[in-house]
């Protein structure tokens, strides 16, 4: 079947009575669904079901027997707590979801959780709840499109072109994230976008009005986006227009505001805020179904549309059949190309090892110059590699060689995220799970609060988005305690699935950036100096990578304590090992660039700590060390913000030198401190 011919069938197919019916049909299954549960928010499947239907049957690009095709386009369900119409759509246009799946909605092991999770269900792009998260995703994906389409398409050729939709809510539109992405959004004129607003004004509280009277449409014109309203949410029609509008406009990215109510059709609850999340009951329920005149079975789907929905599926496989021929002939003139750019997945380096051989084993210099060097390195052969700063890119080294990207020209590496940190990291998401590119970007550690929502979400989708955190302490000095990280590392840590990595020289920062090029599975966070680190040398990198720490200065075998620290507290930790060797101490010292591998290497028994005291060292604050340090060991770190001043003399100040941490050897051998 071709194309044309698919096309014909799906417009002779798509009649008012099968919009309805499909429409009908949507809003019993969720209703069902949530029912089913005892648990879920059927209010916005009731009231958007009939977007939802417009778009995917007659502009969403899909396939429902490949998910995972290129060149699909995408569908972001932003307000995932509307989890149960997405799943509907997914079950009543073909894709490998069954009605049991429906029915074991939240349940435990289910494939059809409580919000959409990446890699659980078939057809789910990204993985939404936290509200405007799921639209800051879709603008990182609508951007892989357009950048991906400047590297590969060709003028007769056109492997890339596929549009990215979200179907958003009130929570969205009120979250910031939406504010930052939807700039960025408009400033780029990223025309493959379009936003549909689900306006049916209801927040779990009340009225939306209660605590927001946005002009959306004034909001989203400000931002450079071309602008629709839409006042029937059930005007077919209407909808079936502005879509096709939002599809004719490539210079900006498309909003459409729906007027919908939330729970339309539910007697006793719809139009309030009572239809958000909670069930409907069987009463409400049996007055619906009265109402529709629907059948009382549960999860009914009527045979005539199933036969409609076999022909829409034969049309999205007549277009995925015709880019595979398309996408084959283009590999064979571009075979590079594709290994460069592999469109399913996020490509893997072909030249990260060895990273450390380009370092002066003999120079001092911050880990972040040490970061840009390595950046610098990577770059020409792994051409993926894109991404930029939160208007940093000068002090966190992260300006990519090959151009910026720019509204209308994509072609670049350097992406200008703005002062942003929060949607870049959620656009980092989008550019990841979107497939063909490898996403970086940076902000000061302090800096990480503001995007840890969207970081957590790199984590829970295994996403191996690159996090570049210079200025990683006190040592930043003079901008004082707004501006020095305590707490930072800890937090980076304590998420499970992130890679946090803190060198202590050039040597180990080149390493870390081969570990994290690597790293497929999830996300990495480097954290690096302003200031500059002496070199330690490139004994022991091995050691590093395989069990998370090296011994920089001594012998594990034959020492009287241990000193072990990361990044720019080893150089302190060695010379307090110098002040402990005058008093006749051996002090063996070890860089920890990597805690939670060396903690599953001591855990597991691969590498074990001599029996003697260890003092554990880092600026930042002492939770995560008190936890792995045995009785007699001893921890130096913070216990409460620092102060503007010369970073040195802060430090200082808070009790990290290299003075504290041999007394606190001494201590732990159980001799007096000797420089109180």
């Amino acid at each position: 079947m071709t194309v044309e011919t698919s096309a014909t069938n799906r417009a002779e197919a798509l009649t008012d009575e099968i919009d309805q019916l499909a429409i009908t049909t949507l809003r019993f299954l969720a209703a069902d669904a949530v029912q089913s549960a005892n648990s879920g928010h059927p209010g916005l499947p009731l009231g958007a079901a009939p977007m939802a239907w417009v778009l995917w049957s007659r502009h969403l690009r899909h396939d429902p027997a490949n998910p995972r095709w290129p060149d699909r386009d995408r569908f972001v369900l932003s307000a995932g707590h509307g989890s149960a119409l997405l799943y509907s759509l997914l079950h009543v246009f073909g894709y490998d979801l069954s009605l049991q799946d429906l029915r074991q909605f939240r349940q435990l092991g289910s494939r059809t959780p409580g919000h959409p999770e990446l890699g659980i269900t078939p057809g789910v792009e990204t993985t939404t709840g936290p509200l405007g998260q799921g639209l800051a995703n879709a603008v990182g994906m609508a951007l892989a499109e357009r950048m991906l389409a400047a590297r590969c398409n060709e003028e007769e050729r056109r492997v890339v072109d596929h549009r990215t939709w979200v179907l958003a809510g009130d929570g969205d539109l009120m979250e910031g994230i939406s504010h930052e992405a939807a700039s960025l959004a408009g400033r780029l004129g990223l025309g493959r976008l379009t936003v549909i607003f689900d306006d049916n004004n209801i927040t779990i509280d009340g009225p939306a009005e209660l605590s927001c009277r946005d002009d959306v449409l004034g909001r989203f014109a400000a931002y450079g986006w071309h602008t629709i309203s839409v006042e029937d949410g059930n005007d077919v029609a209407a909808i079936d227009s502005a879509l096709a509008e939002a599809r004719a406009v490539e210079s900006a990215p498309t909003f459409i505001k729906v007027r919908t109510t939330i729970g339309y059709g539910a007697p006793g609850v719809e139009g309030s805020s009572k239809a958000h999340g909670s069930p409907l009951g069987e009463e409400n329920l049996a007055a619906m179904r009265m109402k529709f005149e629907w059948p009382s079975t549960s999860f009914h789907v009527p045979e005539t549309l199933r036969h409609v929905m076999s022909l829409l599926a034969a049309d999205g496989a007549a277009a995925r059949a015709d880019w595979i021929r398309t996408y084959a002939n283009w590999v064979a003139d571009n075979p590079q190309a594709a290994v460069d750019f592999p469109l399913d997945r996020v490509p893997a380096p072909s030249n990260s090892d060895a990273l450390t051989a380009l370092f002066d084993s003999n120079a001092t210099t911050a880990t972040r110059q040490a970061s840009g060097a390595a950046l610098a390195a990577l770059a020409p052969g792994y051409r993926a590699l894109v991404g930029g700063s939160a208007d940093l890119a000068g002090s966190t080294n992260t300006a990519l060689p090959g151009g910026e990207v720019v509204a209308g020209d994509y072609a670049g590496r350097t992406i200008h995220f703005g002062i942003r940190e929060h949607a870049m990291a959620a656009v980092m998401n989008g550019i990841s799970v979107h497939g063909g590119l490898r996403p970086v970007g940076s902000t000061f550690l302090v800096f990480s609060d503001y995007l840890r929502p969207a970081l957590r979400l790199s984590a829970l989708m295994r996403q191996p988005v690159v996090y570049v955190f210079t200025h990683d302490s006190v040592y930043v000095g003079e901008d004082g305690p707004t501006h020095q990280p305590i707490e930072h590392i800890e937090a980076l840590r304590v998420i499970p699935g992130v890679t946090v990595l803190r060198p202590a020289d050039a040597a180990e920062t080149m390493l870390a950036w081969e570990i994290a090029a690597q790293n497929l599975t999830g996300p990495t966070a480097l954290v690096l100096t302003r200031q500059n680190l002496p070199a330690l040398g490139a004994d022991g990198l091995s050691d590093l990578r395989e069990n998370g720490f090296r011994t920089v200065r001594g012998d594990l075998g034959q020492t009287t304590v241990v000193l072990a620290a990361s990044g720019s507290e080893v150089s302190t930790a060695i010379e307090a090992a110098d002040l402990l060797a005058a008093r006749g101490v051996d002090a063996a010292v070890l860089s920890v660039m990597w805690r939670e591998r060396m903690h599953e290497a001591l855990r597991d028994h691969s590498r074990i700590l001599p029996g003697c005291p260890v003092v554990w060292a880092e600026a930042g604050i002492k939770t995560g060390w008190c936890a792995i340090a045995r009785d007699q060991d001893r921890v130096v770190g913070l216990t409460g913000f620092g102060e503007s001043g010369p970073g040195a003399q802060v430090a200082a100040q808070l009790g990290l030198t290299a003075t504290a941490i041999a007394d606190a050897a001494l201590t732990a051998l159980g001799q007096a401190a000797a420089w109180d």
